[in-house]
């Protein structure tokens, strides 16, 4: 029979437990650290979302003030300077459209005034059936009608061939000035391949064939809300 010793065995059981004791010490200490890094991702969490807020705030502005710079910019070109006395960005219009005509069921207008009355008017629009999806036109008209500038603003046309409708790299856009319904005839607003007035590109008729529809579109879409546009009465949405 073995013999037990009970001091040795009292012992052991000391130490075991000792060591246990001091497993479940050091998990109450590894539970407090996981606390502690939780307490500071979750204030650098805090931090960092309150200095993007700022970083917005502060950059809002200047975003802001770069875009009305950009759409000054192109509403220049299609509306010439001497034409109006106003801030056409103050109070642009929103006019009910038809997709047919702007590409979008309603079209923000700017107007131009000059003394008092309107002189011409400018709005963007989507021309549909591009051959890589829709081109974004700014269109200006003085108040008969008469198309005083067309440019294309943004599109994703093939380069070296659909680009060509940029003001930049060809002067294929400046052959809309003038035009108007009343000058051109319905059967006139299509690519010369059409039967129409307008070039169309060696190897893109696609994306020229847009633009002059969607311009046509812009015109009819005039015609439409002609008084409504001339009046200087309109209620006026805020930019």
């Amino acid at each position: 029979m073995i013999a037990i010793n009970r001091e040795a065995v009292q012992e052991f059981a000391a130490v075991q437990w000792t060591k246990l004791r001091r497993q479940f010490d050091d998990l109450d200490a590894l539970r407090q650290r996981l606390d502690y890094q939780t307490y500071v991702l979750a204030a650098c969490g805090l931090v960092a979302s309150l200095l993007l807020g700022l970083s917005d705030l502060a950059t809002k502005g200047s975003i802001e003030l770069r875009q009305a710079e950009d759409l000054q910019a192109t509403l220049a070109q299609v509306l010439p300077a001497e034409l109006y006395d106003n801030d056409i960005l103050a109070h642009p219009r929103v006019i009910a459209s038809a997709v047919a005509e702007t590409g979008a069921e309603s079209t923000q207008v700017y107007v131009a005034t000059k003394n008092g009355a309107v002189t011409a008017v400018a709005f963007k629009m989507m021309a549909q059936g591009g051959y890589a999806g829709p081109l974004a036109l700014m269109v200006g008209l003085d108040r008969d009608g008469n198309i005083l500038g067309v440019r294309v603003i943004s599109h994703a046309e093939t380069p070296g061939l659909g680009d060509k409708v940029e003001a930049a790299k060809s002067d294929w856009i400046f052959k809309f000035t003038g035009r108007s319904l009343e000058n051109t005839p319905a059967s006139g607003w299509r690519v010369k391949k059409d039967g129409g007035d307008f070039d169309q590109f060696a190897g893109a008729t696609i994306t020229p064939r847009a633009v002059v529809k969607g311009v046509e579109g812009g015109l009819k879409f005039f015609a439409a809300h002609r008084q409504e546009l001339l009046s200087t009465n309109a209620q006026q949405a805020s930019p």
